[in-house]
């Protein structure tokens, strides 16, 4: 793909509960130019709704703030900015879509790259293909807290950063230097 710019992204939602619809209450895009990392975030307003039990992230100790931040609706002009004409990247991609798609369904932003479909292929055959253990395995971990200190898995931010750095990785590999974004979007 060569250093074509990409956005990777990250949403953090309240999960399934019955009769409320899969809310996102954080997003994080961390942007690579090909020289270096771009960082972006907002909590998302989630209002008075329940959280499913086993939600991850830290939505218990900000919902003031949750209650007060904008809602991806309001943050269309950022988000346009940002994403219009990028490739789009997330381990897991189906869930960000599915997030956009409920959300904002006229925007139709893309192509995607799907981290966990790549590695999945390039490395077939591992115990696990979660987002945290492939970013050890590949020797992530120390970028990953340099770039985004204070955090940790299932913060938008991080876990957005952590699919872009999987993505720069794997395209560094033999083999990988040149291979297409056709290819990578299979």
């Amino acid at each position: 793909m060569n250093a074509e710019a990409f956005v990777a992204i990250d949403f953090e939602t309240t999960g399934a509960v019955q009769g409320w619809p899969v809310d996102p209450w954080q997003i994080g895009l961390a942007s690579w130019d090909g020289e270096g990392w771009e960082l972006w975030e907002s909590w998302l307003r989630v209002g008075e709704r329940p959280f499913h039990p086993q939600a991850p992230g830290r939505y218990e100790q900000i919902r003031d703030q949750l209650a007060e931040a904008p809602t991806l609706e309001q943050l269309l002009p950022v988000l346009r900015e940002r994403l219009q004409g990028r490739v789009l990247v997330a381990h897991n991609r189906s869930t960000e879509q599915g997030v956009f798609r409920r959300a904002v369904p006229l925007e139709n932003w893309g192509p995607w790259i799907d981290t966990l479909s790549l590695y999945r292929r390039a490395w077939p055959g591992q115990k696990s293909y979660r987002l945290m253990e492939l970013l050890r395995g590949q020797g992530l971990e120390e970028e990953l807290q340099t770039l985004c200190p204070g955090r940790e898995a299932h913060d938008a931010l991080y876990d957005a950063l952590a699919s872009g750095l999987l993505l720069r990785k794997l395209l560094a590999q033999p083999g990988w230097e040149e291979v297409g974004l056709e290819r990578l979007l299979m």
